[in-house]
């Protein structure tokens, strides 16, 4: 048991661990992070005003603020319409990141 143990821990950590700076083939350092540039994929129960998923309801506020719903969103999320839901407070173009 010993003797398979410790190749299948090995594999565990390298992919448990990888690198978040990899090398590039010309020797500069590329760094792997979430952006939100790139909408996220949404379900048809989302927003279309919003990159990431802000539920379509008669009313929408930000998770863990002050709002009494009846839905919440979970953000950040980017606006990438109308903020028809006034979750952007501070015009920056990013709801819900408070």
């Amino acid at each position: 048991m010993s003797r398979i143990a410790l190749p299948i821990v090995g594999l565990i950590m390298t992919i448990t661990l990888r690198p978040l700076a990899t090398a590039s083939p010309i020797g500069v350092a590329a760094v792997n992070r979430l952006t939100l540039d790139a909408p996220l994929e949404q379900s048809s129960n989302c927003d279309p005003n919003y990159s990431g998923c802000v539920p379509i309801a008669s009313d929408v506020d930000c998770a863990g603020g002050s709002g009494n719903g009846p839905a919440y969103a979970q953000g950040p999320v980017k606006v990438i319409g109308r903020d028809i839901y006034e979750l952007d407070r501070d015009g920056d173009g990013l709801a819900c990141d408070n």
